[in-house]
């Protein structure tokens, strides 16, 4: 039964789509027609007296058939409005085979005939110009002008326009006088107030009413937003998405049962039609309006070019060194053979810092022999380290890594141009570098979702974090991720400050957006773990599970900007050096840390954190528990190594950017990209030259324990705006400083200044963490009451 629905369905397409060609195509044929004829009528109106003679050829673009269409419709039919007909059929055939045109066929035809009937009428009236009225406008002409005189034809002509401009719009005289009258408002500029700012209750009454003759037909708040295509102004407030919200009353269906005698009751029966589903709302708003672009609000933004990172020639290709391959596999055999251990097969794969020696041993040969020779193997090639992989998962070989004498250069330029990063679909790329062999590799940090680094000093740590940063530059644009750098050293991560109106995120009382005050890092950690909760809000309201699919849902105009909903960018959090932290704020530092790494993943945020120190102190066991992903450097004892990675090897790596890299399964050996200073400051320089925000990203309050009290703020040295957000904090009933950005168009700063005023002015509750404040004030008459004491004393 299904097959025969499927079978009936597929053939009504079909003939669907074989109805939009063909009227699509006669719509064409007729416009071509039409128009040639206007231009050659002269022409061609003397040569239809023989049709089918073939050595007439009219001028006619369609020939003798668009000749006589031409003259059938245009000069013997309506004139110049046969245009109309042409028209109407290609965009019906194009509504047939394309769905998604908002047309409705029957008010497009009632249109069309209307006008094919009263325009000719209308230019025979005006003029004697046949081309242009036809004969169907003489004619009628002529006969009204002998019944009712030219007057009356006249006037027959303007009620009859008139008539239809009322039923097509529903213009009606309490309609006229109603758009009379909020002009009127309007040019008066409503009443103001000493600031000059308006009175929300006026305009907030004003709204009301405006949305509620706006639609009669859905019971459905529709969010209509109109994206922001010209450049931002300087204030922050204003670089979100214009929105409309149009509140829309039911549609009901009114019918009447009468009485049936003196002693019974008229029954009056109200039904409501069924509700338009918010799914098709939306729909409708993506139709008509496209999906929410969040790049818009840094519409001229260029992301980093490539001319910007160094270009090493020594990175271009492996160099191969025959006879340095010849002699390792020699040494290998030789001192395998030494202790009896035979080898049927050997292959070698070139890296650019090591070469991995893939060898098949003889049957009856045990694995952990071999494993047991690695200093013997590492003495007999004189080489720095020596890696045995026994087995290699999957290949059914053992591999010995052997350092490479003449190491290439990986460089992050090369990485960056490849097409596996260029082509990347992930959601945060990260290309760490090149593997064994030589394969570019690279790895999404939302999917690890956090990171831990750990290294000896001097051993590549820095440069990958600089290489893990770059990346993430060279694909992601400002609106959709943000950084939070924490740098106890002061000098690794300062260069990055240029980029702060772009890329970076910081507390709202921070003057510097990277930390290096570690009593900052304990507030920015708790700032984070707000925001967290914040978002987690966000996503129950949204009923999604990740930011992916609720940036999807906002992107898609399902979600209400004036609910508190808007594009959530990543936030990606670096600490560039742990174990300081830890040693001067511990616990503090590591149970946010901890909560961030638990939590934070579904609501895209993520933790790099790295150490120069990796011991059991520093990396305990909350922390590894919740960084499945590692990378490793070199370090010096195989007890740091395990500490790292859970297992040994990062002893014997060679340094110089050669690490390991695990998300819990198999370990990858790979060669860090190398990014120098000059080539990080080239790309800050030139992210940090474009526009940006007016501020950094700013995270949401947090008051600690030890936070500033409110007996320092001198209510005498009140802001100039304090009564205006009074008055919009005690009228909205809700106290917050987002609520004053909004309403009062000012920067973070000054209305989270304006709220402790307000909180030591006794107006708003303290701080209660991603809560809104407390308005102790409830009526409008107690703020003016409340003002007058403060402005008397």
């Amino acid at each position: 039964m299904s097959q025969q629905l499927d079978q009936n369905k597929s053939k009504r397409k079909i003939f669907a789509t074989i109805m939009g060609v063909v009227l699509t195509a006669i719509g064409l044929f007729l416009l071509i027609s039409f128009i040639s004829y206007l231009l050659n009528y002269t022409e061609d109106q003397s040569q239809l007296t023989d049709f089918w003679n073939r050595q007439i050829v009219p001028e006619n673009a369609m020939g003798k058939t668009g000749a006589f269409l031409g003259d059938l419709f245009i000069y013997q039919g309506v004139g110049i409005t046969a245009l109309f007909l042409p028209f109407f059929l290609i965009l019906l055939g194009l509504k047939i085979l394309f769905k998604a045109i908002r047309l409705k066929p029957f008010n497009l035809f009632y249109n069309c005939l209307f006008f094919l009937i009263w325009l000719p009428i209308a230019l025979g009236f005006f003029t004697k110009l046949g081309i242009l009225h036809g004969v169907m406008g003489f004619e009628v002409n002529d006969f009204l002008n002998d019944f009712i005189g030219k007057t009356g034809t006249g006037i027959a002509l303007f009620v009859s326009l008139i008539l239809y401009i009322i039923v097509n719009w529903k213009i009606t005289p309490d309609k006229i006088a109603e758009k009379l009258e909020r002009n009127s408002n309007d040019l008066d500029g409503g009443s103001y107030d000493k600031s000059g700012v308006k009175k929300l209750k006026e305009k907030e009454n004003k709204d009301k009413d405006k949305d509620e003759a706006s639609a009669k037909e859905k019971n459905q708040e529709i969010i209509v937003e109109k994206p922001n295509l010209e450049k931002p102004e300087t204030d922050e407030s204003e670089n979100t998405a214009k929105t409309e919200t149009l509140t829309v009353a039911p549609k009901t269906v009114v019918t009447h049962i009468p009485a049936k005698d003196e002693n019974d009751l008229e029954l009056t029966i109200e039904t409501s039609a069924e509700e338009e589903t918010v799914d098709k709302i939306a729909s409708d708003l993506v139709e008509k309006y496209g999906e929410y672009d969040h790049r818009l609000d840094l519409p001229n933004y260029k992301f980093p070019t490539l001319d910007l990172l160094k270009k090493y020639e020594s990175s271009e290709n492996v160099t191969i060194n025959q006879q340095e391959l010849e002699q390792n596999k020699n040494r290998i055999v030789e001192t395998l053979a030494n202790y009896g251990i035979g080898i049927s097969q050997i292959k070698a794969t070139i890296g650019p810092t090591v070469t991995l020696y893939e060898i098949v041993p003889d049957a009856g040969v045990r694995i952990s022999k071999i494993k047991n020779l690695e200093d013997d193997i590492a003495l007999s090639l004189s080489a720095l380290g020596i890696r045995i992989i026994a087995p290699i998962p999957g290949r059914g070989t053992i591999g010995i890594e052997v350092p490479n004498s003449n190491p290439t250069i990986v460089s992050m330029r090369s990485v960056i141009a490849s097409s596996k990063f260029q082509q990347s679909k992930m959601e945060l790329p990260v290309a760490f570098g090149k593997t064994i062999e030589n394969e570019t590799f690279v790895a999404d940090l939302a999917k690890m979702p956090h990171l831990l680094m750990a290294g000896a000093t001097g051993q590549g740590k820095s440069v990958g974090l600089n290489a893990i940063i770059a990346s993430l530059l060279y694909k992601k644009h400002p609106t959709e991720l943000k950084f939070v750098l924490v740098d106890p050293k002061k000098v690794e991560l300062t260069l990055y400050s240029k980029i702060e109106r772009h890329y970076l995120a910081k507390l709202p009382d921070s003057e510097e957006a990277i930390i290096t005050d570690n009593t900052k890092v304990i507030n920015t950690l708790n700032s984070l773990c707000i925001e967290m909760e914040d978002r987690y809000d966000l996503l129950q309201s949204a009923f999604v599970r990740s930011i992916k699919e609720y940036n999807d849902k906002f992107r898609q105009r399902k979600l209400n900007p004036d609910k508190g909903h808007h594009y959530l960018p990543y936030i990606v959090l670096i600490v560039d050096e742990f174990a300081d932290l830890i040693m001067t704020a511990g616990k503090e530092i590591e149970t946010p840390i901890a909560r961030l790494a638990q939590k934070s993943r579904a609501v895209g945020i993520h933790l790099i954190i790295a150490t120069q120190r990796p011991s059991v102190s520093v990396i305990t066991g909350i922390i590894k528990a919740n960084f499945p992903a590692r990378v490793a450097f070199r370090v010096i004892s195989k007890i740091d190594s395990r500490t790292i990675l859970d297992s040994s090897g990062a002893d014997q790596l060679i340094g110089k950017g050669d690490l390991l890299y695990t998300t819990g399964t198999e370990l990858v050996r790979l060669q860090c990209a190398f990014v120098d200073t000059p080539e990080v400051e080239s790309i800050t320089e030139y992210i940090g030259g474009q526009r940006g925000f007016p501020d950094a990203f700013l995270l949401p309050e947090y008051v600690g324990e030890g936070g500033e009290g409110l007996g320092d703020i001198d209510l005498s040295d009140r802001d100039a705006l304090f009564e205006d957000a009074a008055r919009v904090i005690v009228i909205a009933q809700q106290g917050s400083a987002s609520l004053l950005q909004r309403k009062l168009k000012l920067g973070y700063n000054r209305a989270g200044r304006l709220i402790d005023q307000l909180e030591a002015a006794g107006i708003v509750g303290p701080f209660e963490g991603s809560k809104a404040r407390q308005v102790l004030i409830q009526d409008e008459y107690s703020l003016e009451q409340l003002l007058g004491n403060l402005n008397q004393n």
